[in-house]
């Protein structure tokens, strides 16, 4: 992998020619690598081969786990209804027995209106599923696993742009495939797998802005007669789908808004980085002054749009939680839509009350500081059934992490905190802001609220993890004029890597993909004892 780092360059005088204007757009933007085919195509391979891993079996266990005994049921609610209702007590047992009449009586429809705590985008997309396959374990998990698939794929795609190397955006997409956390997590029926694809969606569009963005200011720069003033960037449709995607987040967690508030700050810099490489005097002040309006307006209020949006179910019905919280006191044509807003606000009030003082214990809760180490996973579902030739067997899906990817993105962060410092390299300062915002604020409700928090919480980290892991196989590969022994090392040290990720995760998947194995075996694969267990 050539390292293409991001640096202030000295310009090329007017009178330098083509071939030195030629090397200024080089290195602003360096030249995606061989065959586009194959850009395509590679990560196509490598998204269907973790799709067959999650789509196999996708109905197994049938039983409702860990959370989808609240998700499943409130994403049915939201495709008949469109808001959240209550269920009768036995719920789960009556769909798992296929019966679909789970709903409370009530006198009146508000009557049973359900108070729920998330968003409702997550619980749309599940609700897809079950409209599709019915409301049954593949239906509600349906829309998970595809998008874990199509999370590989875009992950691929990343990787290899921000690497220059189709080899290792496959690589990452690889190593995505094979983490167990992602795979359970695209096995169940929870928030986190779309949270993840929302917010690595929306990094992915702000990585090709920045390519699009360098490229006109390279154009720009060849026929410049001054340098005292840059031009506009444009209307950013890259960043515009960035906005989009984040609000599509925010319309599942409320976590995003950490995500949207680093990339925001992170795309102005690269913008400001941008137009100090091409010898512009004033490159900060002129990115404020000229991109910052469009920026706040895609980064900011584009997600807030799509964030209301996504409550339109519960707009359009009078059925809602709080749906008439605030009564309108007179008439008039806007009255209603002023009452629903209001009553829209107090509603989001009390969810916000909700997570600032959720502390109730939990067996499988954790401390932020230990989910890098994989000390406290979640036992998701364990039974003790027959027929494993055992007179002990054990039935279960372990939400943890595959070690080798996780110990070795821990390394790999520390590596580029180093390579950061050395080069400034955009991709490690990317990297390290995305992985801070999804890490550091866990610290602060830990200290200060003494929050319930999971491992889960960290799989929106795993994919810039997993970039910082195949940053350093680059690193250890060399770049193309090393010397050819010296690459060949460092591709067999990749290349074992690789191995060594693929036998952890078959090592792992008998009990992260609920196979009835003998109650020894499932002792054997528990990492650590005291935690796994």
């Amino acid at each position: 992998m050539t390292d293409f780092s991001h640096q202030a360059f000295e310009q090329p005088d007017s009178d330098r020619g083509a071939e030195a204007r030629v090397s200024l757009r080089d290195r602003l933007v360096p030249p995606m690598p061989g065959s586009a085919l194959w850009g395509w195509l590679g990560p196509l391979i490598v998204a269907a081969f973790g799709a067959f891993l999650r789509f196999y079996r996708l109905g197994t266990p049938h039983a409702v786990v860990f959370d989808e005994t609240y998700y499943a049921k409130d994403a049915y609610a939201l495709i008949k209804n469109g808001v959240d209702m209550q269920f009768v007590e036995n719920a789960d047992k009556l769909m798992l027995a296929g019966n679909t009449d789970i709903f409370k009586k009530c006198g009146q429809a508000s009557e049973c209106a359900s108070y729920v705590v998330h968003p409702p985008l997550g619980k749309w997309l599940i609700g897809a599923g079950e409209a599709i396959f019915g409301l049954n374990p593949f239906g509600w998990r349906f829309a998970a696993a595809l998008i874990g698939a199509l999370s590989i794929f875009i992950l691929a795609r990343l990787a290899r742009r921000m690497t220059r190397s189709t080899l290792l955006g496959c690589l990452a997409g690889f190593l995505l495939s094979l983490d167990a956390l992602h795979f359970v997590l695209s096995r169940t029926a929870l928030l986190d797998i779309f949270l993840m694809f929302w917010v690595l969606a929306g990094f992915a569009c702000l990585v090709v802005d920045r390519d699009r963005t360098r490229q006109k200011l390279a154009e720009w720069r060849e026929s410049a007669s001054s340098l005292d003033v840059g031009p506009r960037l444009g209307w950013r449709p890259w960043r515009l789908a960035a906005g989009l995607c984040l609000g599509a987040g925010l319309a599942t967690k409320w976590t995003t808004l950490f995500f949207i508030v680093a990339f925001a700050i992170m795309t102005l810099m690269w913008d400001a980085g941008a137009r100090r490489a091409v010898g512009l005097r004033r490159p900060y002040s002129e990115t404020f002054r000229l991109e910052l309006p469009l920026a706040t307006a895609w980064m900011a209020l584009v997600p807030i749009i799509v964030y209301v949006s996504s409550f339109a179910g519960w707009f359009a019905t009078d059925k809602g939680h709080g749906r008439n919280w605030a009564q309108a006191t007179s008439s008039g044509p806007f009255y209603f839509v002023f009452d629903s807003l209001r009553s829209w606000v107090g509603y989001q009030h009390d969810v916000l009350s909700f997570h600032t003082g959720l502390e109730t214990p939990h067996n499988y809760q954790s401390e932020p500081w230990s989910w890098p180490l994989l000390l406290r996973p979640v036992a998701f579902f364990y039974e003790s059934p027959k027929g494993c030739g055992a007179d002990s067997c054990s039935w279960a899906v372990l939400g943890t992490g595959t070690p080798v990817i996780w110990f070795a993105g821990l390394a790999a962060m520390i590596g580029m905190i180093a390579w950061y410092v050395a080069t400034r390299d955009w991709r490690a300062g990317a990297i390290l802001l995305t992985y801070a915002a999804g890490w550091l604020p866990w610290f602060y409700y830990a200290i200060t609220d003494n929050r319930t928090m999971f491992l889960f919480y960290a799989l929106p980290m795993l994919p810039f993890m997993i970039i910082a892991i195949v940053l350093a196989c680059g690193l250890i590969i060399g770049p193309a004029d090393a010397p050819q022994r010296r690459r060949a090392a460092g591709a067999a040290g990749v290349g074992l890597f690789a191995l060594l990720v693929l036998a952890n995760f078959a090592w792992l998947y008998p009990v992260i993909a609920a196979e009835v194995i003998p109650y020894q075996d499932w002792y054997d694969r528990m990492l650590f004892r005291k935690g796994w267990i």
